[in-house]
Order: structure tokens, then C-alpha cells, then sequence
């Protein structure tokens, strides 16, 4: 018999969840999701003027009830990449912390160019949308059915489209949950690895260009940004500044208006720190989509470009954007 993968069996499977949430379940209340449409849903019943997704199309880029969704993909298949979710770029300026900046800075690059690739992927994918002569190719359009995103099984082109650019979407999200860029550190405390000095930074980070040809210089940089260290093997973070003591992952969002509340985690829960990883995220989310389509618009050109937002944003593509 061949077992059903579910989002609650992967999530059981993988271990303490080191990302944005992505079910509802396990401690998680679908973060991932919930950020995605708030930045990025149209208001119910309008049609997309290309900024915003609609129904069907949001379902497949943020998930929905049983579904990772592309935004959640790298929850089902790259849980334990580090690059996938911005882990492990940790540092601390004290005496014997065990990383140098420059491999935390080494670290931070690594996700950003992971990231920076997944961006590409969309872009190159997106093109199979349309035939040569710039018409809307049914077959690869269509959402009668959900787009399959984990396992590097290849789909649809909007399918496929839309995974790269969801799988962009994951870590920079995650970039905000996870490290110190909007954040602050706890007053009543010493600063320590357990308790890591906050940047208190707005979004979006110029540190995110995902349609740069490649990762910023080390000089660009903060020298007190940071991560978490996230691992499953006992040990691996001793002495580090860990994920359990940084991260911003979970909490109750309104999948709306963006509006944070309930943090539960420690961090978190510090002088609004969940509330700004949010915000930042969707922030960030918005900026990416507007730079995902002024990269395909360079790839591309105009009209066939108009038609490719039109296909990726619309539920019924080829009613919509013929």
C-alpha cells in the first residue's frame, strides 16, 4: 500500500518546525499562509489588476485547508536546509562565541542566493504559459485541479511559476522571523546568545534584491545581523544563538488586514517583536511580487509580459487574458 503524504504527517515527521508556520496544527496556526494572502489576496470579488491573486490562484501560491501551498513547499522538502529558511547565520561580538562573522556572513549569502535562484526558477517557468505566438496555452494555465509543489515533481507552467516564486517568498518571509533585522532585544535582560542584540530595522531589507544576479557583498551586511542556529542533532548549537531563543514563528494572524497578536514564542513575545516580524514579512512579500513581475518584464518584454501577470493572477486565464 502506498502511505498518503498529509502537511500533518510531513510536519510530525521533521521535527520542531524552524520556519513561519504552515498548518494549522502542532503549535502552528498557518502563518506562512496567512502572511501571503494578506500581502498578496484580492478583495473578495474584485478581479486582479495584476497586483493581487485571485481565489483559486492565492489557494495555489499561500495553500489552503490540506495544502502546503507554494509559499509552504520547502516545509515538505527542504525542512532541514538551512538555505531554505535563512537559518544559521548566527553570530554574536563576545569573547569565544564559536562562529566568526564571516561565517555567519557566509551563511546569510548562501540563503540569499538559494533564494535568488527559486525567484529565477519562476521567472524561466512562467514563460511556459503562453505559445510562441503570446496566446494562453490552456493546458498549462488551468486550476481545475491544485498544483502539486513538493518533491520536485514538474507541473503546469503557472504551477511551476508560481513554486519559484513561492518558494522565493518562503525564506524571506522566514528572514524576518528568524533573525534580528525588525527586532529588539529584551531590556530586563544582558545581552547574550540566549538574548541577542535587536537591529530594529524596517522592511523591506535591502538585503532581499531576489532579481540580483547574486548575493550582497559581506560589506553590506550588518555586523550585528544574525540568525538562529536550527538542528536536530543534540548539541550542534551549544553556545550558539539558537532558533529557540530568536525565532518569531508563531502566532494569530489575520490572513486580511496582516494584523499580529498572540505571539508564542519568547521572542516573540518582547516589545512587539512578532507583530514587526509580520509586518515585515508582508512587506517584504508585496515588494518581491512587484519585482517578480519588473524581472519578467526585462526577461520578456511588454505585452507578452501583461499577459503572463494576467495568467499567473487570474483564476480563468483564458477568459481573462486572451
Amino acid at each position: 500500500m502506498t502511505a498518503v503524504v498529509t502537511p500533518a504527517l510531513l510536519m510530525a515527521t521533521a521535527g520542531p518546525a524552524d520556519a513561519f508556520g504552515t498548518v494549522n496544527a502542532f503549535g502552528q496556526h498557518a502563518e506562512h499562509e496567512r502572511i501571503t494572502r494578506a500581502a498578496l489576496a484580492c478583495a473578495p470579488g474584485v478581479p486582479s489588476d495584476g497586483s493581487c491573486f485571485e481565489p483559486r490562484s492565492i489557494d495555489q501560491l499561500a495553500g489552503h485547508r490540506g495544502t502546503f501551498g507554494a509559499v509552504g513547499a520547502p516545509d515538505s522538502d527542504e525542512f532541514l536546509d538551512s538555505s531554505a529558511h535563512c537559518d544559521n547565520a548566527d553570530y554574536l561580538a563576545a569573547t569565544g562565541y564559536p562562529r566568526s562573522r564571516q561565517q555567519a556572513t557566509e551563511a546569510l549569502r548562501s540563503c540569499i542566493a538559494h533564494l535568488q535562484a527559486r525567484f529565477g526558477q519562476g521567472i524561466t517557468a512562467a514563460d511556459g504559459t503562453l505559445d510562441a505566438r503570446g496566446r494562453v496555452m490552456a493546458s498549462q494555465t488551468q486550476l481545475r485541479s491544485d498544483c502539486t509543489f513538493a518533491l520536485g515533481l514538474s507541473g503546469r507552467a503557472k504551477c511551476e511559476a508560481v513554486e519559484g516564486f513561492g518558494r522565493a517568498l518562503h525564506g524571506v518571509q522566514d528572514f524576518y522571523a528568524h533573525s534580528n533585522w525588525t527586532d529588539r532585544t529584551d531590556p530586563s535582560r544582558p545581552v547574550s546568545p540566549a538574548d541577542p542584540p535587536g537591529l530594529g530595522r524596517s522592511a523591506p531589507s535591502p538585503l532581499l534584491d531576489l532579481a540580483a544576479p547574486r548575493p550582497p557583498q559581506p560589506w553590506a551586511i550588518p555586523r550585528n545581523l544574525t540568525t538562529g542556529c536550527f538542528s536536530l542533532l543534540v548539541g550542534a548549537c551549544s553556545r550558539r544563538i539558537t532558533h529557540a531563543d530568536l525565532n518569531k514563528d508563531e502566532g494569530s494572524i489575520d490572513p486580511v488586514s496582516g494584523t499580529a497578536g498572540a505571539p508564542a514564542t519568547a521572542r516573540g513575545r518582547v516589545a512587539g517583536n512578532f507583530g514587526r516580524a509580520v509586518q515585515g514579512a508582508v512587506t517584504e512579500s508585496r515588494r518581491q511580487w512587484k519585482q517578480f513581475r519588473t524581472a519578467l518584464l526585462q526577461r520578456y518584454g511588454g505585452q507578452r509580459v501583461e499577459r503572463i501577470v494576467c495568467v499567473l493572477t487570474h483564476d480563468n486565464p483564458v477568459r481573462d487574458c486572451a
